[in-house]
C-alpha cells in the first residue's frame, strides 16, 4: 500500500501548523501592542474579533475554491497571504492598520488553511483511518500553538512583538515550496487510490466547469440549512469557538496577568494546553471511528462547561495543582469536538458536500470566537475582571451538550464512521 497519502498528510499538517501558529499568537501580543501604541483592550480585542470572523467566513468559500481550483493553488496562495499580512504589521502605526492586516490578509489566509482544508484532504486521501487522520489535522493547530506560542511570548516580552510577527512571516513563506512540491489534489493525480481503498476504487468525477466557488458555497448552505442537523452542528460549533479561540485563546494570558501571573508563564500554560490537545484530538479521532459522534460531543461540551465555571477561582500568581489539572483537562477537550463534527457532516450530507458543509459549520465556530473575543474584552473593560465571561461560556457549553443529543441518527450508519458516508433521510431533510 502506497505511503504517498501520508506524505500529503504531513504537508497538510505543516500548513495547518503555520496557520495555528499565528492564530495562537494574538493573545500574547495584546498587551505589548497596547503598551506601545496606547490602544485600549476594546481596540485590540476588536482586531482579534475581525480576524476570527473573517477566518471563519473564508472557510466555506475556500472549500469551494479547493473543489474548483485544487488544493495546491489555494493553499500556496493562502500561505503567501498570511506571510504578507503578518509582515506588514511590522510597519503599522495606526489601529485601523492592525484591524485591516489581522482581519483581511491574515484572517482570510488562515481561513483558507482552516480545518476545512484538512477535512477535504482526509476525505480524498484516506478511507482507512479517516477519523484518526482528521484528529491529527485537528491537532495541528495545537501543535502550532505548542511550537510558536512560548517563542512568541518570549520575543514579545524581550526584543519586541515585531520579532514575533517576523517569525510567522518567514515560516509561512518557507512552506510555500513544500506545499507546491508535495501536495496533490487527488490520489488519481499520481495514479493512486485513497489509503485503504481497494485497487478497483474509482474516484467520483471532478467537474471544474460548473458553478463558481461562491455559488457552490451558497447553494450548499441553502440546501443544508433545511435540516435541523445542520443548525444543531452550526450552533454547537459556534459555542465551541466562543469557549476556545474566542475566550481562552484570546484572553487567557491577559486574564492570568490580572491575577499576577507573568505573561510568559501563562503563555507556557497555553502551550501546555496545546500538548494535551494533540493527545485529546487524536484520541477523539480514534473514538469517532468507533463511538456514536453525538454522544462524544455531548460529553465534550458538558465537561468543558463545568471546567470553565471554576476558572475564576483557579487563576493566581502561581501555577498550583488545581490550575495544572484544569490545563490538562481543558487541553484534552480543546478541539476534540472536530472529528465527531466532521463525521456527522459526512454522514448526513455525503462525502462530496461534507467539505463545504463543514466549512459553514466551521465559519460559525470562528464567528462565535470573534463575538466572544469582543464580549470578553468589553466585560473586562467594563467590570475590571473576566468573571462573567467565564460564567457565560460555561452556560453556553451546557446548552451545546443538550443540542448534540437532538441530532437525528442516520439509519444503518453504525456507531462509528467506518460505515461510510450516507445522505440524510427524507425525515431529516424536511424543512424546519
Amino acid at each position: 500500500m502506497s505511503v504517498r497519502a501520508w506524505w500529503v498528510a504531513a504537508a497538510t499538517m505543516a500548513a495547518l501548523v503555520a496557520a495555528g501558529g499565528f492564530r495562537s499568537s494574538t493573545g500574547a501580543l495584546l498587551e505589548p501592542l497596547e503598551q506601545e501604541f496606547g490602544w485600549s483592550r476594546g481596540t485590540t480585542s476588536g482586531a482579534v474579533s475581525l480576524n476570527l470572523i473573517l477566518y471563519g467566513l473564508t472557510a466555506p468559500f475556500a472549500a469551494a475554491l479547493i473543489e474548483r481550483f485544487g488544493v495546491r493553488r489555494v493553499v500556496g496562495a493562502a500561505l503567501v497571504l498570511v506571510s504578507l499580512g503578518s509582515g506588514l504589521t511590522l510597519v503599522m502605526t495606526e489601529s485601523w492598520q492592525l484591524w485591516f492586516l489581522w482581519g483581511v490578509p491574515v484572517g482570510m489566509g488562515t481561513g483558507a488553511l482552516a480545518l476545512v482544508f484538512g477535512a477535504i484532504v482526509a476525505n480524498r486521501w484516506f478511507v482507512r483511518h479517516r477519523g484518526l487522520v482528521t484528529g491529527l489535522f485537528s491537532a495541528a493547530s495545537s501543535t502550532g500553538q505548542l511550537i510558536f506560542l512560548p517563542l512568541i511570548a518570549q520575543l514579545a516580552n524581550g526584543p519586541g512583538w515585531r520579532w514575533a510577527a517576523g517569525v510567522v512571516t518567514v515560516f509561512s513563506l518557507l512552506l510555500v515550496p513544500v506545499v507546491l512540491l508535495v501536495l496533490r489534489d487527488r490520489p488519481s493525480d499520481v495514479g493512486e487510490v485513497p489509503y485503504g481503498a481497494p485497487a478497483s476504487y474509482v474516484e467520483p468525477p471532478l467537474d471544474r466547469s460548473g458553478p463558481g466557488a461562491a455559488t457552490v458555497a451558497l447553494s450548499t448552505l441553502r440546501q443544508a440549512s433545511r435540516t435541523w442537523t445542520f443548525w444543531a452542528l452550526f450552533l454547537t460549533f459556534w459555542i465551541c469557538g466562543w469557549s476556545t479561540n474566542g475566550l481562552i485563546g484570546t484572553h487567557f494570558i491577559p486574564a492570568a496577568h490580572d491575577h499576577g501571573m507573568p505573561a510568559t508563564t501563562s503563555a507556557g500554560l497555553l502551550a501546555l494546553i496545546g500538548i494535551f490537545d494533540i493527545v485529546g484530538t487524536i484520541a477523539s479521532g480514534w473514538l469517532t471511528d468507533k463511538v456514536d459522534s453525538r454522544y462524544l460531543l455531548f460529553g465534550y461540551y458538558f465537561l468543558r462547561g463545568l471546567s470553565l465555571l471554576v476558572v475564576p477561582v483557579l487563576l493566581g500568581p502561581d501555577v498550583h495543582p488545581s490550575l495544572f489539572l484544569f490545563i490538562v483537562f481543558y487541553g484534552l477537550d480543546w478541539v476534540a469536538t472536530v472529528p465527531p463534527t466532521v463525521a456527522l457532516c459526512r454522514a448526513h450530507f455525503g462525502l462530496e458536500k461534507s467539505g463545504v458543509v463543514f466549512g459553514w459549520v466551521f465559519a460559525s465556530h470562528m464567528v462565535g470566537a470573534g463575538v466572544a473575543a469582543s464580549y470578553a474584552g468589553w466585560i473586562r473593560q467594563g467590570t475590571g475582571d473576566y468573571f462573567w465571561a467565564w460564567m457565560t461560556a460555561g452556560g453556553l457549553c451546557a446548552l451545546a451538550a443538550v443540542m448534540c443529543l437532538s441530532i437525528p441518527r442516520v439509519k444503518g450508519s453504525g456507531q462509528g464512521d467506518e460505515a461510510g458516508p450516507r445522505e440524510a433521510t427524507s425525515e431529516e431533510t424536511a424543512q424546519i
